[in-house]
C-alpha cells in the first residue's frame, strides 16, 4: 500500500488518476497491473477505462475504499494541519514558542527556562494576548479577555495558529492556575477534543496528548504537564475522547500507568474511536481495540509486568494472535500467529509468561525456529536439546540478530548460551523489537543499558568494541558517552 506524502495535494492525486487512466487506455502493462491489484472489480477491457475507475484505483492504492473517502481525509488534514512559523516576532509570540512543547528537536528544558525569564522580565506580555495568557495559566487575564470577547476561546492565534487551550496544555512553564484557566476556556466554548496534525503528518496530537506529554524525546525534554491528571480529568469530563493513540504511544516507553488508569475509567479500549476517527477516517485512526492491543504488545515485549496486568484487568484480549499488527520494519517480524504468550516467551520474560498463564493463556504450536527463540530466551536447556542441532542451525541462519535482542533484554545467560550454540557475538540486529534489521551489535545494546557485567561478558566472548552501528555510525563507547554510562565508559576506554 502506498503512503500519502506529508502534505498531500488533491490536484496531484487527480493528475495521478488521469495519468493512470491514459496509460490503461493505451495498453500500458504496468497500469494494467496496478488496476488488477487495487480495483475491486478490474475490467478485462481497459480500452474504455473511465477516470472515475482510475480515481477509485488510486484511492485504494493509498488504503481508502473510495475516492470520496480519500477526499474527505484530505479535507480534514488540510483543516487541522499545523505548520510552525516564525513570522510573529512579538514578545508574547516568543514566550509561547519557548513555553510549549512542539515535539521537535528543539524541545529542551532551557527553552522553558527562557520562557520563565521572559515572563518575569515582561509580565505584561500576557495582558492583551489570550494565547500567551493561556500558556502562562493566568485565569485573571483570561477571564478579563473572555469577558470582552467570548469568541477568543475558539479563535486560532499566536505563533502556532493554535487555539488558547492548546497553548495551555502544551505549555511547561509551570505556575499559575492551569485547571482554573482551562475551565474558563471550556466554559466559553473551547473544544476538549481539539487537535492538530503535526507538520501535516497524519499523526494526531490532541489536548490530551499535550497534557500527558513524554514520547521519544523522553521525560526531560518532553515532560508531562505538572497538573497532567487534573487537567486530563477536566478534559475527559467535558467530553474528550479517551482513545488517544498518540498519548498511548508517547507514554508507552515509561512504566508509570497513571494516565492509563484514568483513561480506562473514561472508556479507553471501547467505543467507536470518537470524533477524530470520523473526521480523518478509519483508515487513518486505529479503532480502540487495536490501540490497547498494540499497547499490550509493547508491554509484553518490554517486560512491563504491571502494565500487562492492568491491561488484563480491563479486558484486553490476551489470547488472540497479533496478526498483521506486527512491527512494520521491512524485515522479518514476529510470526503472524504470535500471541501475547509467545511474545513474552521470545522476550525471555518468565514473570510475564507466568502472569499470562495465570490469566488463562495457553501455549500453542509454533514453528521450530520460534520454539528455539522461546527456549533460548527463557533459558530452557531441555527444550533446546529436544529441538536439536538442525533447528539451532536454522535459527542461526534466520535470526542472527537474536543475540542483540537478548543483550537488550539484559539476558546474560541467553547471550552466553547463544554464543555457545554458534551465534556470532558481533552480529547486527535490533535492540528495541525482536526483528531482523542490521542496526547495532549486542555490545551497543549492553552499553545502552549501562550494564558493566554484560559488557564484560560480551568482551570476553569476543565482541569487537570498534564496530559502528548502522544508523549513527557510532561505536559502543560513543553510545556509552552519549547516554552517560560512566562504568561502561571506563571499561570500553580501557
Amino acid at each position: 500500500m502506498a503512503t500519502l506524502p506529508t502534505h498531500p495535494d488533491l490536484g496531484h492525486l487527480r493528475r495521478q488518476a488521469r495519468a493512470l487512466q491514459r496509460a490503461a487506455v493505451a495498453g500500458d502493462p504496468q497500469a494494467a497491473d496496478r488496476i488488477a491489484r487495487n480495483h475491486p472489480n478490474p475490467p478485462t477491457d481497459l480500452s474504455t477505462f473511465r477516470l472515475s475507475a482510475a480515481q477509485l484505483t488510486v484511492a485504494r492504492e493509498y488504503g481508502f475504499p473510495s475516492w470520496p473517502r480519500l477526499r474527505h481525509h484530505l479535507d480534514a488534514r488540510a483543516a487541522h494541519s499545523w505548520n510552525p512559523t516564525d513570522e510573529d516576532q512579538s514578545v508574547s509570540a516568543q514566550f509561547c514558542r519557548l513555553a510549549c512543547l512542539t515535539y521537535s528537536g528543539s524541545d529542551a528544558p532551557d527553552r522553558r527556562t527562557a520562557a520563565r525569564v521572559l515572563l518575569r522580565t515582561h509580565p505584561d506580555l500576557v495582558d492583551d494576548d489570550i494565547w500567551a495568557a493561556a500558556a502562562a495559566a493566568r485565569p485573571d487575564v483570561v477571564a478579563r479577555l473572555l469577558g470582552r470577547d467570548p469568541t477568543l476561546a475558539r479563535r486560532r492565534g499566536g505563533p502556532h495558529g493554535w487555539r488558547p487551550l492548546a497553548y495551555l496544555t502544551y505549555s511547561r512553564v509551570g505556575g499559575g492556575d492551569p485547571v482554573g484557566t482551562a475551565r474558563l476556556l471550556l466554559d466559553a466554548g473551547a473544544d476538549p477534543d481539539e487537535g492538530y496534525l503535526w507538520h501535516g503528518e497524519p499523526t494526531l496530537f490532541t489536548l490530551l496528548t499535550g497534557v500527558f506529554g513524554e514520547g521519544e524525546g523522553g521525560p526531560v525534554s518532553q515532560p508531562r504537564h505538572p497538573e497532567s491528571i487534573a487537567l486530563a480529568r477536566l478534559l475527559l469530563d467535558r467530553g474528550a475522547e479517551p482513545n488517544d493513540g498518540q498519548t498511548l504511544y508517547n507514554r508507552m516507553f515509561g512504566t508509570d500507568d497513571d494516565h492509563l488508569v484514568l483513561l480506562f475509567a473514561y472508556g479507553l479500549g471501547r467505543g467507536d474511536g470518537g470524533v477524530w476517527r470520523r473526521r480523518l477516517g478509519p483508515e487513518a485512526v486505529d479503532e480502540p481495540r487495536t490501540l490497547v492491543r498494540d499497547l499490550l504488545r509493547w508491554a509484553v515485549q518490554h517486560g512491563q509486568l504491571a502494565r500487562v496486568q492492568l491491561l488484563a484487568d480491563h479486558g484486553v484480549d490476551l489470547d488472540a494472535p497479533f496478526g498483521d499488527g506486527a512491527w512494520p520494519t521491512g524485515g522479518r517480524s514476529e510470526a503472524p500467529s504470535s500471541t501475547p504468550l509467545s511474545l513474552a516467551a521470545t522476550s525471555g520474560d518468565r514473570a510475564v509468561v507466568d502472569l499470562l498463564v495465570s490469566r488463562g493463556a495457553e501455549p500453542g504450536d509454533v514453528p521450530p525456529v520460534d520454539a528455539f527463540v522461546e527456549a533460548a530466551m527463557l533459558g530452557d536447556q531441555d527444550r533446546l536439546a529436544a529441538l536439536g542441532d538442525a533447528v539451532a542451525a536454522q535459527a542461526r541462519d534466520e535470526r542472527p540478530g537474536l543475540i542483540v535482542w537478548a543483550a537488550a533484554r539484559g539476558r546474560h545467560d541467553t547471550v552466553a548460551l547463544l554464543v555457545d550454540l554458534g551465534f556470532d557475538v558481533n552480529a547486527y540486529g535490533r535492540a528495541d523489537v525482536p526483528v531482523e534489521e542490521r542496526w547495532e551489535t549486542a555490545l551497543h545494546a549492553a552499553a545502552s543499558l549501562g550494564d558493566p557485567d554484560l559488557v564484560a561478558l560480551l568482551l570476553s566472548l569476543g565482541a569487537d568494541p570498534t564496530l559502528r552501528d548502522a544508523r549513527f555510525g557510532a561505536t559502543p563507547l560513543d553510545w556509552a558517552q552519549h547516554l552517560d554510562r560512566p562504568s561502561v565508559i571506563a571499561q570500553l576506554e580501557s
